[in-house]
């Protein structure tokens, strides 16, 4: 179908050729005007046909189309509507979960309030029944006073005194029922270890000590070693700084001084020199000189030997030097250094029986006396002398502590030094390991039976086994059973506290009840 334009550009041109003709022609153009005027009506007629169904179409189209958005339009309205009516509904329940809520909390505020208030009237009751108890107190304590004759404190120290006293028994019974309970199941698994330990330790039961005599071939050696004006004597002593002492015991000369390894040097180097014959003070020097050189070396082959026979290895060679000096030093007549290696096969089956590292034990044990190599060139004790040097040395903690404390001078931190402290005791204690003079060892028997005395309610006291044991018998009227145990317990701790012995002291108190009567 022509669209209006192309009809209206039809007519200008149907037009113009009217135009032409009416030039070309009068004639023609009034015979062709007729024509074109009724093609041109025609053509207006179809361009106005075609334009009312257009608008037609158009105003159909506009109509669905408004049809079409009122409907969706709706669509969403009622979505939205749908969605508001949820939501409102939701709102709603909130709303009155809310005022639920709000209920329930004043409920229990009014309840709370409520016991509150009851609470205080309880106090305010529980306080008035306190004061009318501490009045009935106060009238009962004052009649109780006048009844007895002693003021409340005066009765409560009495109170005291006898609730001690139970306290005191009540304490002995039960610390001897634990005691017996200990005993029962820890007695048999020492003694199967400690057994042990010494059945697998074969040390050598006699120490040889250093000689500080030296024999010689005839009493005219004597002046030989003096020499013209002493000078022999005094260089010797100079070069080994040792008393040489020369008296009227036939073929014999004593040397005396502190440190045994300087003793041991004059004695060898005087041998020598007697055996030699040449006795000078060029000669002195040179052969002393040479012991020296000598005796060191022999020193570290101690201290080397002494570790490969207990199987330590890796000390510091300063510690092993010092544990060589360890065989010139005795304690009770006791040789120092074949006691470290005593101790040091002890704490070395014994830890391995209670599962303990062996290596370290054995390490602690061997070089836990070696403070005595030192002692008298530093001061202080040899324990803690030896555990400055042995961390000074690069031994580690655990060592160290166990070197410190086998004596209780510093606190054990590690079963090591209980198992150190244990064989070091078990091989002092044993017999025929140290001697000590009679004037010391009656001393120290005096001073035990002396300490269990000073105790209330003891009788009489013994030492015996050398020692070994203080047995205490006290009286029965004074002293109870369960008194006696604790007893024991303090006599044992004054004991420790105030004397110097090797081993253990063990201590029986004994309570003996008789009853006596006469036959007539």
């Amino acid at each position: 179908m022509p669209e209006p334009m192309s009809l209206l550009f039809g007519a200008v041109g149907i037009f113009l050729g009217i135009v032409g003709a009416v030039v070309g022609g009068r004639v023609l153009g009034r015979r062709l005007m007729g024509q074109a005027k009724r093609q041109t009506d025609q053509l207006i007629s179809d361009a106005e046909r075609e334009a009312a169904t257009i608008l037609k179409e158009a105003e159909t189209a506009c109509k669905e189309m408004r049809i079409e958005m009122r409907e969706t339009a709706e669509r969403e309205a009622r979505e939205q509507r749908r969605e508001l009516t949820a939501l409102e509904k939701r709102i709603i329940a909130k709303e009155e979960a809310i005022e639920k809520r709000s209920e329930s909390v004043e409920r229990k505020v009014g309840e709370l309030s409520a016991r509150e208030k009851e609470l205080d009237r309880r106090d305010q009751s529980i306080e008035d029944r306190k004061k009318a108890i501490e009045e009935v107190i106060a009238q009962q304590t004052e009649r109780l006073e006048s009844i007895s004759g002693m003021t409340a404190d005066e009765a409560r120290r009495e109170l005291f005194s006898q609730l001690e006293k139970e306290v005191r028994r009540d304490t002995a019974l039960r610390l001897k029922r634990i005691e017996d309970e200990l005993t029962e199941t820890a007695e048999k698994k020492a003694r199967w270890v400690i057994t042990q330990a010494i059945q697998r330790c074969a040390a050598d039961h006699v120490a040889e000590s250093t000689v500080s005599v030296v024999a010689l071939p005839s009493d005219e050696m004597k002046g030989r070693i003096i020499g013209r004006e002493g000078r022999n004597i005094r260089a010797l002593e100079s070069a080994t700084g040792i008393n040489v002492i020369i008296d009227d015991t036939p073929e014999a000369v004593i040397l005396s001084g502190f440190d045994p390894v300087r003793r041991e040097i004059a004695r060898t180097s005087l041998e020598r020199l007697i055996q030699d014959g040449r006795i000078h003070p060029a000669r002195i020097e040179e052969v002393v000189q040479k012991v020296e050189e000598e005796m060191n070396q022999t020193i570290r082959e101690y201290g080397e030997q002494a570790c490969l026979e207990s199987d330590v290895h890796g000390l510091h060679p300063e510690i092993v030097r010092l544990l060589g000096r360890l065989n010139y030093r005795t304690s009770y007549g006791q040789n120092v250094l074949k006691h470290s290696m005593e101790v040091c096969h002890l704490a070395g089956l014994m830890a391995a029986e209670v599962g303990l590292n062996v290596q370290e034990a054995k390490r602690a044990a061997l070089i836990h006396d070696i403070g005595k190599a030192v002692n008298h060139e530093v001061e202080g004790s040899h324990a803690i002398i030896g555990h400055d040097y042995a961390k000074r040395h690069g031994e580690s903690e655990v060592v160290a502590n166990a070197i410190g404390s086998h004596h209780n001078e510093i606190e054990q931190s590690s079963p090591i030094s209980v198992l150190v402290q244990a064989a070091d005791a078990l091989s002092a204690a044993r017999p025929g390991a140290r001697r000590e003079t009679i004037e010391s060892y009656i001393k120290r028997l005096e001073q035990l039976e002396e300490i269990a005395k000073g105790f209330e309610g003891v009788e009489k006291s013994f030492a015996l086994q050398a020692g070994r044991e203080i047995r205490v018998i006290v009286l029965p009227d004074k002293v109870s059973d369960a008194e006696a145990r604790q007893l024991a317990r303090e006599v044992a701790h004054k004991v420790e506290s105030e004397m110097t012995y090797p081993g253990q002291i063990r201590v029986t108190v004994i309570r003996e009840t008789r009853a006596n009567e006469t036959a007539k």
